[in-house]
């Protein structure tokens, strides 16, 4: 029985790498605190991260299978996200001819 120790754990950093297995060093503080574009950026995933949690099951599992019938390398989630972020409506629009699912609303979400 184990499990798989990954991010910060107390003073140290924990990650698995293929080749060398588990690898940690101490954890580096930030020197300076978040920029206001850092600061930005993170409220952005933030609002996405609540928007998508917001949606209906059904929507969700939409755009996970959009993913999967697009062949993407991402899972819906992170589409989701991509398309809060980015605004890209048309790159949404094209995997909805592709895949056949509506995904966005016609009412943008945010």
């Amino acid at each position: 029985m184990g499990f798989n120790t990954q991010g910060d754990f107390g003073p140290w950093t924990f990650y698995t790498d293929k080749r060398k297995g588990l690898v940690y060093f101490v954890k580096a503080p930030p020197l300076e605190p978040p920029s206001l574009w850092q600061t930005s950026i993170r409220n952005s995933v933030r609002l996405a991260a609540y928007t998508w949690r917001s949606l209906s099951e059904a929507q969700r599992k939409d755009w996970e299978l959009a993913t999967k019938r697009a062949h993407l390398k991402i899972n819906g989630y992170n589409l989701f996200v991509f398309w809060i972020l980015k605004h890209e409506d048309g790159c949404i629009h094209t995997i909805e001819r592709l895949t056949r699912l509506k995904l966005i609303p016609l009412e943008r979400i945010i």
